[in-house]
């Protein structure tokens, strides 16, 4: 059921997207569950570290969580195209609450096994419900009015990218009163919380984002929800992530070649910072240019400027580089969901959508893949997006004197600032 927008000027507001029925309540059930994808990534390092007093186990169980949830979200959006978000949300999302908790207390056990404990991340890695992309494909539903449209959209992927900084700090506040798999525990609650909150939408009671699971989904059966404009959304979606995740390595080998590491959290900082006035701004334009040809643009304008921070001739240049090109971060995202939109089918617009994410992760994860090769530079950020960094990084750590929390304080140290943990970012 689509419900028209009550704004039809040129250029709506940010507030009229808000006025929007059931949008304010959309919002937020979906982003509380989000930022469970924000919580638990740093939450399990944490946890296995403390567990098991290695960097490297860490590492390892990290990345099975991670695999597991960037390549098994297109199926997950798959199912809510098909059966709906009240039938496809809350088992996975119940299902993963709990093995989040069996982690928490695995993980507090002294000499926990290593084993267990990445057979049971891959596992809880599996289930994310697919939020992001069936909170989109409900505001495209609800939403008829394609620039109020770009308007949430581009709302929606500042607030998703703001969920990565906002989701490591309160991590970070809750561990200096609690131990690590608390953190565990509360990830579990907010995935299980706002998952509950968003199926009991009215956006949903009246059929928004159902399209796909009455009989014109089933109809579609095992369809592709695909069509050119979803192929080079995902393309590019994974050329930014590239990008990303390549200037990610660039600012920490940079700063540490220039023995400059407090330049590495004002760089991650201003790259966010550029990335959300960047998407609020290319929402609040009125574009006339069709989605495909902005995207080009902007993913061409992201890469030149990106490219051009390795160039910087001292770390705080590069800072300023980074921030500009964070500019076009946000504003490339939200033109690659609002293509693969326009080219799904009716009903296959939530998977659509988590494609692009996978594509988005994929490229990150390409980038990031070889993060040990600048040596010690990197180590620390390999630990933290999923332990790639070489043995040798691992081994000093491991071998390093110092009690548990102080290995703690060090992770956390790096990520009290806006700098990214493994794990999915986009796409459910």
């Amino acid at each position: 059921m689509s419900v028209t927008s009550p704004a039809h000027s040129p250029a709506p507001t940010y507030a009229a997207v808000l006025r929007a029925p059931y949008a304010r309540r959309t919002f937020a059930a979906g982003l509380l569950g989000r930022l469970s994808n924000g919580t638990a990534p740093l939450s399990l390092i944490l946890s296995v570290k403390d567990g098991t007093g290695s960097y490297a186990v860490a590492g390892s169980v990290m990345a099975a969580y991670g695999l597991t949830a960037v390549l098994l979200s297109p199926a997950r959006a798959a199912l809510v195209d098909r059966f709906g978000p009240r039938r496809a949300l809350v088992p996975p999302a119940a299902a993963q609450a709990l093995l989040l908790v069996a982690l928490a207390v695995a993980a507090a056990r002294p000499a926990a096994p290593a084993a267990a404990l990445t057979v049971l991340a891959a596992a809880a890695g599996a289930l994310p419900p697919p939020l992001g992309p069936v909170t989109r494909a409900m505001l495209s539903a609800t939403l008829t009015d394609r620039d109020l449209l770009r308007r949430a959209y581009s709302l929606d992927t500042v607030a998703e990218e703001l969920l990565f900084v906002t989701g490591p700090l309160l991590v970070g506040l809750l561990v200096r009163f609690a131990s690590a798999p608390a953190g565990l525990a509360l990830s579990a609650g907010l995935v299980l919380t706002g998952t509950l909150a968003l199926v009991a939408s009215p956006a949903v009671r009246h059929g928004a984002g159902e399209r796909g699971s009455a009989a014109e989904g089933r109809a579609a059966g095992g369809r592709r929800a695909s069509g050119p404009g979803l192929s080079r959304a995902v393309a590019v979606a994974a050329a930014v992530g590239m990008c990303l995740g390549a200037v990610e390595l660039l600012v920490i080998a940079f700063a540490d070649g220039h023995h400059r590491p407090g330049a590495v959290p004002w760089a991650m900082a201003a790259l966010s910072a550029g990335s959300a006035v960047g998407g609020l701004v290319h929402g609040a334009v009125p574009w006339r240019v069709p989605t495909a040809v902005r995207l080009s643009v902007l993913s061409l304008c992201l890469g030149t400027v990106l490219a051009s921070a390795g160039l910087s001739p001292h770390p705080y240049a590069m800072v300023g580089w980074v921030a500009l090109g964070g500019l076009f971060l946000a504003p490339a995202i939200t033109s690659a969901y609002l293509l693969a939109d326009e080219s799904a089918g009716e009903g296959g617009r939530t998977r659509a959508g988590a494609w692009v994410g996978t594509g988005f992760n994929a490229g990150t994860t390409v980038a990031t893949a070889g993060e040990g090769a600048p040596g010690g530079a990197a180590s620390d950020g390999a630990v933290l997006r999923g332990g790639r960094a070489p043995g040798g990084a691992h081994g000093r750590r491991d071998a390093a004197p110092g009690s548990a929390h102080g290995g703690r304080a060090a992770v956390l140290g790096r990520c009290a600032t806006p700098c990214r943990v493994s794990g999915p970012r986009r796409g459910g």
